[in-house]
């Protein structure tokens, strides 16, 4: 089977659908959505009726801080972002909330860990940033391989019962074995705001049969998804960087 993981779409519909459509060419069997649909872009309400209807044709999805935001109002992010939250929450009906809201913090099926954070704390957003922080979460599941986002930049760290985690810089476009006698922890990037100095948005492609990973970066129109987050009137900033991958 051919998984295809989405981290961080953050109302990007121009990303999302690019992304989208890249698997699609995949032949992708699956869809994950590993948290973060919305915050920061202009489009949250078609976001959520896309993957909502993906949802209903076998896709999973996890909740990501912003959704978890979106659902129960929050103060605890940096301006900006609450800014985005708030007018996000304007733009939802309660069905569209109600989704956000029911989403599970985690799922688990076979070898494998879905979450938007850490294993260790799901519901406290703990970013993966280096090597402690992910012995952390693979320390925290028994599940041989584990998929994350909140970071947006793709990272992947393995383990194995006698070292501790340690950092790969996934190859883009090039399948990594995710060898068996290793666990693996995959963050993938962002789809709706890469923050790895590549605005290309970025998803991966889990092949489950070969026990391979992917990670692949897909060109969209930053600039009309920019447009709309100004015309929005939301700050400057999140129309900014999604041209420059910051």
């Amino acid at each position: 089977m051919l998984i295809a993981l989405l981290a961080d779409i953050h109302a990007n519909r121009e990303a999302l659908t690019a992304c989208l459509a890249d698997a699609e060419n995949a032949k992708v069997d699956r869809y994950v959505f590993l948290g973060d649909l919305v915050g920061y872009g202009a489009d949250p309400d078609w976001v959520i009726d896309r993957v909502a209807a993906m949802v209903e044709a076998g896709a999973v999805v996890v909740r990501g801080n912003h959704d978890a935001a979106v659902a129960n109002p929050s103060e605890g992010m940096v301006a900006e972002a609450q800014v985005a939250i708030n007018w996000t929450r304007s733009r939802l009906d309660d069905r569209q909330k109600m989704f956000l809201a029911n989403l599970p913090l985690t799922v688990e099926e076979a070898d494998r860990l879905f979450v938007h954070a850490s294993a260790c704390a799901p519901h406290t957003w703990i970013y993966i940033f280096g090597a402690r922080e992910a012995e952390q979460s693979l320390m925290a599941t028994n599940r041989r391989l584990t998929f994350c986002g909140h970071t947006h930049s793709p990272a992947l760290f393995h383990a194995t019962a006698m070292t501790p985690a340690q950092r790969h810089l996934p190859a883009e476009g090039k399948p990594t074995p995710l060898l068996a006698q290793r666990r693996w922890l995959a963050v993938l990037g962002s789809v709706g705001q890469p923050r790895d100095k590549n605005p290309a948005a970025c998803y991966g492609l889990l092949d489950d049969v070969r026990n391979r990973l992917t990670y692949l970066r897909v060109p969209y129109d930053a600039d009309l998804a920019a447009r709309k987050i100004r015309a929005a009137g939301l700050p400057e900033i999140l129309a900014a960087r999604l041209t420059l991958g910051i």
